[in-house]
């Protein structure tokens, strides 16, 4: 099972009504949703939702904590990849920094979040 994490904007096209166009997506595995929770960011990538985030800008600063407290302990989190592989400390970090990178780049997009 994975999340996929997408960012929308509404855009004109010149049609009557505003069109909703893809500026990020992004997958990655549920096997990291401990590792998350550990970075303090289970909530704001998983569920954002639940904490009344709508919209890009609104994650920055959580992610960018984050990112920056697993890059400060790697080892701490590493402890947290799956047994089978799927799902590491490796390939997390490099993710939630694209996400964060689109966020920046598009802060007024809204997310979409499929679990």
């Amino acid at each position: 099972m994975s999340l996929t994490v997408g960012l929308y904007m509404d855009i004109d096209a010149g049609g009557d009504e505003l069109e909703d166009v893809e500026s990020f997506d992004a997958n990655i595995t549920h096997n990291l949703n401990t590792m998350a929770g550990k970075a303090g960011i289970y909530f704001y990538v998983w569920r954002p939702e639940e904490l009344g985030i709508e919209v890009a800008g609104q994650m920055i600063e959580t992610l960018r904590d984050g990112v920056e407290r697993m890059k400060k302990f790697p080892e701490y989190f590493k402890q947290f990849n799956a047994s089978n592989g799927w799902g590491t400390y490796e390939d997390f970090v490099p993710w939630l920094e694209k996400y964060l990178e689109a966020c920046i780049r598009y802060p007024k997009a809204k997310i979409s979040i499929w679990r």
